[in-house]
Protein backbone atom coordinates (compact mmCIF):
# COMPACT_ATOMS: atom_id res chain seq x y z
CA UNK A 1 0.00 0.00 0.00
CA UNK A 2 1.17 3.48 -0.33
CA UNK A 3 0.34 6.23 2.00
CA UNK A 4 -2.66 7.70 0.60
CA UNK A 5 -5.04 9.65 -2.04
CA UNK A 6 -4.59 13.38 -1.06
CA UNK A 7 -6.48 16.28 -2.74
CA UNK A 8 -5.02 18.80 -5.18
CA UNK A 9 -4.69 21.93 -2.52
CA UNK A 10 -3.39 19.23 0.14
CA UNK A 11 -0.63 18.24 -2.30
CA UNK A 12 0.08 22.06 -3.35
CA UNK A 13 -0.15 23.33 0.25
CA UNK A 14 2.42 20.26 1.40
CA UNK A 15 5.24 21.21 -1.92
CA UNK A 16 4.71 24.88 -0.19
CA UNK A 17 5.37 23.83 3.68
CA UNK A 18 7.18 20.17 3.65
CA UNK A 19 10.65 21.58 2.98
CA UNK A 20 11.81 18.37 1.14
CA UNK A 21 8.40 17.32 -0.60
CA UNK A 22 8.87 16.92 -4.24
CA UNK A 23 5.76 16.33 -7.26
CA UNK A 24 6.20 13.63 -9.71
CA UNK A 25 4.19 13.90 -12.96
CA UNK A 26 4.30 10.73 -14.46
CA UNK A 27 2.31 11.83 -17.48
CA UNK A 28 3.92 11.33 -20.96
CA UNK A 29 6.13 13.56 -22.69
CA UNK A 30 3.18 14.16 -25.22
CA UNK A 31 1.22 15.16 -22.25
CA UNK A 32 3.32 17.29 -20.53
CA UNK A 33 4.24 19.67 -23.73
CA UNK A 34 0.43 20.55 -22.99
CA UNK A 35 1.07 21.86 -19.83
CA UNK A 36 2.63 20.95 -16.43
CA UNK A 37 1.99 22.14 -12.76
CA UNK A 38 3.85 25.40 -12.15
CA UNK A 39 6.02 24.51 -8.99
CA UNK A 40 9.90 24.15 -8.44
CA UNK A 41 9.70 21.15 -7.64
CA UNK A 42 8.05 19.40 -10.10
CA UNK A 43 10.36 16.38 -11.99
CA UNK A 44 9.14 14.62 -15.24
CA UNK A 45 9.21 10.90 -14.87
CA UNK A 46 7.40 8.81 -16.92
CA UNK A 47 5.15 5.53 -15.52
CA UNK A 48 4.30 4.25 -18.84
CA UNK A 49 5.18 5.01 -22.53
CA UNK A 50 2.67 6.19 -25.06
CA UNK A 51 1.45 2.81 -25.72
CA UNK A 52 0.52 2.08 -22.45
CA UNK A 53 3.81 -0.27 -22.14
CA UNK A 54 4.93 -0.14 -18.15
CA UNK A 55 8.67 2.40 -17.95
CA UNK A 56 11.14 -0.76 -17.04
CA UNK A 57 13.40 2.52 -15.55
CA UNK A 58 10.85 4.37 -13.35
CA UNK A 59 12.41 3.30 -10.57
CA UNK A 60 15.85 4.62 -11.14
CA UNK A 61 14.66 7.44 -12.62
CA UNK A 62 13.40 8.90 -9.72
CA UNK A 63 16.67 8.21 -8.20
CA UNK A 64 18.61 9.91 -11.22
CA UNK A 65 16.17 12.34 -10.33
CA UNK A 66 17.50 13.18 -7.07
CA UNK A 67 14.43 11.52 -5.28
CA UNK A 68 15.19 10.18 -1.54
CA UNK A 69 13.02 7.53 -0.10
CA UNK A 70 12.93 9.71 3.00
CA UNK A 71 10.85 12.95 1.07
CA UNK A 72 7.37 12.83 0.21
CA UNK A 73 6.70 12.06 -2.55
CA UNK A 74 3.38 13.36 -4.17
CA UNK A 75 2.66 11.64 -7.86
CA UNK A 76 0.62 13.08 -10.45
CA UNK A 77 -0.87 11.77 -14.08
CA UNK A 78 -3.85 12.55 -15.70
CA UNK A 79 -6.80 11.28 -13.63
CA UNK A 80 -5.06 9.65 -10.93
CA UNK A 81 -4.90 6.08 -12.13
CA UNK A 82 -1.34 6.08 -12.95
CA UNK A 83 -0.36 7.94 -10.04
CA UNK A 84 -1.70 5.53 -7.56
CA UNK A 85 0.07 2.87 -9.64
CA UNK A 86 3.30 4.51 -9.54
CA UNK A 87 3.01 5.53 -5.67
CA UNK A 88 2.08 1.80 -5.52
CA UNK A 89 5.39 0.53 -6.94
CA UNK A 90 7.58 3.52 -5.12
CA UNK A 91 5.87 2.53 -1.45
CA UNK A 92 7.39 -1.26 -2.33
CA UNK A 93 10.51 -0.21 -3.08
CA UNK A 94 11.12 1.65 -0.06
CA UNK A 95 9.06 5.33 -0.71
CA UNK A 96 7.46 4.99 2.49
CA UNK A 97 5.55 8.50 1.95
CA UNK A 98 4.25 8.13 -1.80
CA UNK A 99 1.42 9.84 -2.12
CA UNK A 100 -1.24 10.02 -5.24
CA UNK A 101 -3.02 12.98 -5.93
CA UNK A 102 -6.47 11.96 -6.15
CA UNK A 103 -8.47 13.19 -9.50
CA UNK A 104 -5.01 14.11 -11.20
CA UNK A 105 -4.11 16.98 -13.50
CA UNK A 106 -7.79 17.52 -14.94
CA UNK A 107 -9.79 16.32 -12.37
CA UNK A 108 -13.44 15.41 -12.47
CA UNK A 109 -14.88 18.68 -14.66
CA UNK A 110 -13.81 20.10 -17.75
CA UNK A 111 -11.55 22.80 -16.07
CA UNK A 112 -8.33 24.51 -18.04
CA UNK A 113 -5.15 23.19 -16.28
CA UNK A 114 -4.60 21.33 -13.23
CA UNK A 115 -7.20 20.52 -11.47
CA UNK A 116 -9.50 22.68 -9.50
CA UNK A 117 -7.65 25.68 -11.19
CA UNK A 118 -4.37 25.45 -9.24
CA UNK A 119 -1.01 26.67 -10.99
CA UNK A 120 0.07 25.31 -14.47
CA UNK A 121 2.31 26.44 -17.11
CA UNK A 122 3.32 25.05 -20.86
CA UNK A 123 7.14 23.59 -20.51
CA UNK A 124 9.90 25.01 -22.76
CA UNK A 125 10.13 21.64 -25.56
CA UNK A 126 11.60 18.51 -24.17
Amino acid sequence: MYAGDVHPHHAAEALTAEEDAVLVDVRTPGEWALGVPDHDEVKLVSWQFPDGTPNPDFLDQLAEAGIRPDQAIYFLCRSGARSQSAAMAATAHGFHKAYNVAGGFEGKHPTPGWRDLLPWRVPPPI
